[in-house]
């Protein structure tokens, strides 16, 4: 009945064409990722007619399908879609406190929470079509259009195709080029990475929600195949002695979900399952998914059987699931595109000295440490990761070098092997998706290839849609100015600092703290643009940042449109302040790094002087 619904909804959509003739989108989203239900949202609140197909009943991908519901990182930076649901999470449980329930996150709730909020902002969007359970065949690029075959369900054609995928399968049928596995040490520059390349990907996780069925009622697992109580005895101190376990109820809390639920997601001696999907058929990977659901049995089997906990069982009305799990494995880990820029661990150490300034042409950001799965696969090289601070994704992650008018949505975004352990994250993954329906609007809209879009025309969208572009922790998102410092920022007119912190790690920009000239220099020195002569050292006032702004408006040709005279400029600076929101400025007054940004941003308009391509690089001869 569903099906002959949207074949009706076709014809009607189409005024009335014939069922079997193809209905045309703006933008074609093909998959059931965390990216996919964001790229959609955002695609049709852009203004793009947009269509989403997927193979799975529920919208969300690892955060809902995969029983992932404790967010990882990003606490305290709530970008865009990501902040927007978590707002939603808030609401429904009763605010932070509600969903703040198990140590491993600030925010966890029930994976079927997650997936009616989806729903609901997808019923919200009249711009968006969705079809569920639904799986695609070929996938053609004919007369300018993405022309793709629905099984059961005809064919449609859209001007832009979205990779919604965990595993960047629509990437490669349409023929991308991808990297798969450990990366080597030579071809990254990153020194964690082994010095050949293999094709291992981090552990999956079959995941399953325990419910609090009270004491003694809980439903009990059979016995599961191959079990042996040995593989599970020291996950936790109750029964193991080695230093560092920790009690088994902590170990449970790890993963607490509200309303007496559990996530069992446990890496170390748990439930995790070595497998690598990619180039499998979808029998092949249903085999190794059954096989690795068997890791999670044998792991919940003896929780009850061996510790005791009998009043834990697979939860009843979470999963519309026969079994009870999780409706689809966490992949950690997939295909990563050949991109126009590829973030590398260099690029999150160092944004200013890396090999490319990524930071310019951000889009979205993270705060994760690099974590790696690979416990299960005795074959994998062993690596160490060094700490890092927060960090962005650059846009031209998101674009395929080698397919025209593609855009990557989920896990498979041009990252290395490394670096896909910060960027594989919940919140990365909806800002990702977010950006990629943005981009794919703007360019159905002007009738572009996503790779010839202007970058500072995205980042300036992305800002619009509550967005972040480089991870300042103490300028949040709603903070006065924040558009502006972010805008200044990303053109290198104001360099943060980086400060990993445990498992949320932190870029400071300092907004109220006193404008250093070595600050300025530093900047000057980021782009390319000579420092004035004879500035003296120290704070800042706003009389000398007369002489830095002449600067740059010649080193960027932008006209700054002020009198000619010296004491006509400051006193036009100080009208520009006010008006601003800054304030009254006397001339003496020494500029916060805010008020800076501020000015340089309303003065400079860096995002029409100040063009970068995909990758950052200056586009006008810099």
């Amino acid at each position: 009945m569903r099906n002959l619904f949207f074949l009706l909804a076709l014809w009607l959509l189409s005024g009335c064409a014939k069922p079997d003739e193809p209905r045309e989108y703006d933008v074609a989203v093909l998959g059931s990722g965390t990216g996919a239900i964001a790229a959609g949202l955002q695609a049709a609140r852009s203004g793009a007619q947009t269509f989403l197909a997927g193979p799975m009943p529920w919208h969300g991908g690892m955060l809902t399908s995969a029983g992932v519901s404790a967010i990882d990182g990003n606490h305290h930076l709530p970008a865009g879609l990501w902040g927007e649901f978590r707002q939603e999470l808030y609401q429904h449980y009763g605010g932070p406190e509600a969903v703040a329930t198990g140590w491993v996150s600030m925010t966890q709730f029930e994976p079927h929470v997650g997936a009616a909020i989806f729903e609901k902002m997808a019923r919200g969007e009249p711009n968006l079509t969705v079809l569920k359970e639904q799986k695609w065949g070929s996938i053609k690029r004919v007369d300018g259009l993405w022309a793709i075959e629905l099984p059961g369900q005809g064919a449609i054609r859209a001007k832009v195709l979205i990779d919604g995928t965990d595993l960047g399968d629509v990437a490669a049928a349409v023929g991308a080029a991808f990297d798969l596995g450990m990366d080597s040490r030579e071809d990254t520059g990153e020194a964690p990475a082994p010095q050949k390349p293999n094709s291992i990907i981090q552990d999956l996780t079959y995941v399953a929600v325990l419910k609090d069925y009270g004491p003694g009622q809980a439903p009990l697992l059979q016995e599961p195949p191959a079990y042996e109580a040995a593989e599970f005895f020291c996950i936790c101190e109750d029964r193991c002695a080695e230093p560092g376990k920790l009690a088994c109820q902590q170990m449970l809390d790890y993963g607490k979900l509200p309303n007496g639920k559990y996530m069992i997601n446990w890496p170390i001696e748990g439930n995790d399952y070595y497998y690598n999907p990619v180039g499998q058929t979808d029998a092949q990977r249903m085999l190794a998914y059954e096989r690795a659901k068997d890791q999670t049995r044998r792991f919940v089997y003896y929780l009850q059987q061996e510790l005791g906990y009998t009043h834990l069982g697979l939860a009843d009305d979470e999963f519309p699931s026969e079994d009870r799990m999780a409706l689809m494995p966490y992949h950690r880990e997939g295909r990563r595109v050949h991109g126009l820029a590829r973030v590398g661990l260099q690029h999150m150490l160092n944004p200013y000295t890396a090999p490319l300034p990524l930071y310019r042409a951000a889009i979205a950001v993270g705060d994760y440490p690099v974590d790696h799965h690979h416990d299960k696969n005795p074959v994998a090289p062993a690596m160490e990761f060094p700490p890092v601070p927060s960090f962005s994704i650059p846009a031209g992650s998101l674009v395929p070098s080698d397919v025209p008018w593609l855009l990557i949505a989920d896990k498979a975004i041009s990252v290395t092997n490394v670096a896909n352990g910060s960027t594989r994250l919940q919140p990365v993954i909806l800002q990702a998706g977010q950006v990629a329906g943005l981009m794919a609007a703007l360019s159905a809209a002007q009738g572009i290839a996503p790779s010839e879009l202007p970058v500072r025309l995205v980042q300036q969208a992305v800002l619009d849609a509550g967005g972040y572009l480089l991870p300042f922790y103490d300028l949040p998102a709603g903070s006065p100015h924040f558009q502006a410092v972010q805008r200044a920022a990303a053109a290198g007119l104001l360099l943060g600092e980086g400060e990993p912190y445990k498992w949320a790690n932190r870029t400071w920009i300092f907004p109220d703290s006193a404008l250093q000239t070595a600050a300025l220099l530093a900047a000057f020195e980021e782009v390319g643009a000579p420092a004035p002569t004879g500035t003296a050292q120290g704070p800042v006032s706003l009389r000398a940042a007369v002489q830095w702004l002449d600067g740059l408006s010649a080193h960027w040709q932008a006209p700054l449109g002020w009198p000619e005279d010296g004491e006509g400029r400051v006193a036009y600076l100080q009208q520009l302040a006010e008006k601003a929101g800054l304030g009254v400025l006397p001339p003496a007054h020494n500029l916060t790094r805010a008020q800076w940004a501020v000015l340089a941003d309303e003065l400079l308009k860096p995002f029409e002087h100040a063009p970068v391509d995909m990758s950052g690089r200056w586009l006008r001869g810099q």
